[in-house]
């Protein structure tokens, strides 16, 4: 099995790390020569990890394809592009509808759309596959949990949540400043942040029954500090403004 990469950055760089840092891993990976040294690494790191002279010798060298190239590229790199009819092509290209990605990667006929995150080089994160497609389940699986969605509606929708990232890290910078500049230790407020928010990621899972909004009301505890803070971030209109934002995000991806 050869996997090919055309773009060489750091989603592609997630999926190779993920997948070759495992035992006995099989697949042979060709990467396209955009982004020299993020190439050069892979190739240095891991066995059967090559670099192709070209996107086009990505392609003619092997059968399941990945498109990692940046959104505002896509479009001309894609169009010099020789497709065959037996290429099962993934596209990682958040902003270009599965449609898009069909017509440019003709005459290949199994084209899907999936979504990892960078967190997949740690084999951990979801990645999402639209419309469900056997192979690249099980390819994905090795690398965390995988969500199958029929609807591209439905996954475009999903899609939005992957803009909140930098956001959760500025939530968290915030806290551990504050922290540092009330006498904590660097260090020591680094490591309570990152202990404390990893334990509240596992809430859901260890309160199934729960939603979200019920979990928010059992931790804040009536007249209890938790509360205080939800209440006035609410009254600010900082849940609203977050819900416009991924509003407009929405719109971006299904191209408004």
């Amino acid at each position: 099995m050869k996997l090919g990469f055309i773009g060489t950055g750091a989603l592609t760089a997630a999926i190779v790390t993920g997948l070759k840092s495992q035992a006995n891993e099989p697949a042979a990976i060709i990467l396209s020569p955009r982004n020299a040294d993020i190439a050069a690494g892979l190739v240095s790191r891991f066995p059967d990890v090559r670099v192709a002279a070209g996107n086009q010798a990505v392609l003619d060298r092997c059968d399941t394809v990945f498109l990692a190239v940046r959104p505002q590229v896509a479009h001309a790199v894609l169009a010099d592009l020789r497709f065959r009819r037996d290429h099962h092509v993934v596209s990682l290209i958040a902003t270009l509808s599965g449609k898009e990605v069909a017509a440019l990667a003709a005459p290949a006929e199994r084209v899907i759309k999936a979504l990892p995150m960078p967190m997949v080089a740690s084999r951990q994160g979801p990645t999402m596959i639209c419309p469900p497609d056997p192979s690249m389940a099980a390819l994905f699986g090795r690398l965390g949990k995988v969500i199958e969605v029929k609807d591209p509606a439905e996954f475009d929708a999903l899609s939005v949540a992957t803009a909140t990232f930098a956001s959760y890290f500025k939530y968290l910078d915030t806290l551990h400043t504050w922290l540092k500049d009330h006498g904590v230790a660097d260090a020591t407020a680094r490591d309570y942040v990152t202990a404390l928010f990893k334990a509240l990621a596992s809430a859901p899972d260890t309160a199934p029954d729960m939603d979200f909004t019920h979990l928010a009301q059992d931790y804040a505890t009536r007249g209890g500090i938790n509360e205080q803070v939800l209440r006035e971030l609410t009254a600010k209109g900082l849940f609203e403004a977050f819900a416009e934002n991924l509003d407009g995000v929405h719109r971006r991806i299904l191209g408004g």
